[in-house]
């Protein structure tokens, strides 16, 4: 399965190496709020909600690799002092963010976030195209 859950990302987006990002294949990163240990799902509706829709989208063995990333609990999502927030210019969970090798280079070329993920046409392009900028 092309879901990666134990994936560490590094300190920033600029940081992503290109053994990561290979031969042309996009590589994805999704970034969820954190699991509730009381509960067992994740803190933010938005996220629980997209949760079946991405796993969903990135099952299928021909499906691009994802990463599931979890951005902390809330009081530590809410700080604008949190990593994701700081170094990988997050404003809000789900929120996923393909990346690419361009000219040998891994750059961010897109992303979906909140409720757009949720629309899985717009969603299927965005993990199938070549032309993903969004």
């Amino acid at each position: 399965m092309p879901i990666l859950t134990d994936f560490i990302p590094p300190s920033s987006a600029k940081a992503l190496d290109l053994p990561t990002v290979s031969k042309g294949a996009p590589f994805f990163i999704s970034f969820h709020a954190s699991v509730e240990p009381n509960t067992g799902k994740p803190w933010c509706p938005d996220v629980v909600a997209a949760l079946p829709v991405l796993r969903e989208a990135f099952s299928p063995d021909h499906a691009p690799n994802v990463a599931f990333v979890e951005v902390g609990q809330r009081p530590e999502w809410r700080d604008p002092k949190n990593i994701f927030r700081t170094k990988w210019n997050l404003t809000a969970v789900p929120t996923l963010v393909r990346f690419e090798s361009v000219d040998g280079t891994v750059k961010e070329v897109g992303r979906l976030v909140e409720g757009q993920i949720l629309d899985r046409a717009r969603l299927s392009k965005f993990i199938s195209s070549r032309e993903a900028r969004i």
